[in-house]
């Protein structure tokens, strides 16, 4: 579990890829701090376990449902990227509950200065942006984040100064893809409230469920 506060920013030094997954080391030093091997990291939002570890960076392994979800798989060898530790349970939550599991990516368009801040619009697919509400919560590439406006095809976010120096968002150009993980409560619900098949014969619906005082 993570809180979408980036400590670092690391740097990839190598992107092995495979027959369909992908080997990635990286060049960190916070993050490194009390890590052992086995740990979880995020590296843009996506949970990764550590699997080879040295003074000054550590690996991981990326399975092909992790390369088809999210934009790892498009990183270099010296693209800088977001990392954060898995919360310590004595931990405070900075930001909101993010799980480091990526549900797609959205597509940067637009980056418009107003005063101190930077507003970036990322225009998003129907089925994740269903879940996206004006003043809710959304992690991109790994930072926690306040959704500002919404529409019918992209949302937006203002990034403060400490924001943009703290992590890679404002390094960002149109057109280039980002992580998101929509809040996790939005998913819950809509799961909770959708019967099943079998429950649809026997005639469970949200009406009959509001009859009975549910």
């Amino acid at each position: 579990m993570f809180t979408g506060i980036v400590e670092e920013i690391g740097r990839v030094t190598r992107l092995e890829s495979g027959a369909k997954g992908a080997r990635l080391t990286l060049e960190a030093a916070r993050v490194l701090e009390g890590t052992a091997l086995g740990d979880s990291i995020a590296v843009n939002g996506v949970c990764l376990t550590v699997t080879d570890l040295t003074a000054h960076g550590f690996t991981a392994d990326v399975m092909a449902e992790t390369l088809r979800r999210s934009s790892l798989g498009a990183l270099h060898a010296g693209a800088s990227v977001n990392l954060e530790r898995a919360m310590a349970a004595n931990g405070r939550f900075g930001g909101h509950i993010v799980s480091g599991h990526i549900d797609g990516t959205g597509t940067l368009t637009q980056a418009r200065r107003e005063d101190n801040a930077v507003w970036l619009t990322v225009e998003t697919p129907p089925a994740l942006l269903r879940y996206i509400i004006e003043k809710g919560s959304i992690a991109i590439d790994g930072v926690s984040l306040t959704v500002a406006q919404v529409d019918a095809h992209c949302f937006a976010v203002s990034i403060i100064p400490h924001t943009g120096a703290q992590t890679t968002l404002l390094t960002k150009r149109a057109g280039e893809p980002v992580n998101l993980e929509c809040d996790m409560i939005g998913k819950y619900v809509e799961k909770l409230f959708t019967p099943a098949q079998s429950e649809q014969k026997q005639g469970l619906t949200l009406a009959f469920l509001s009859e009975h005082g549910f």
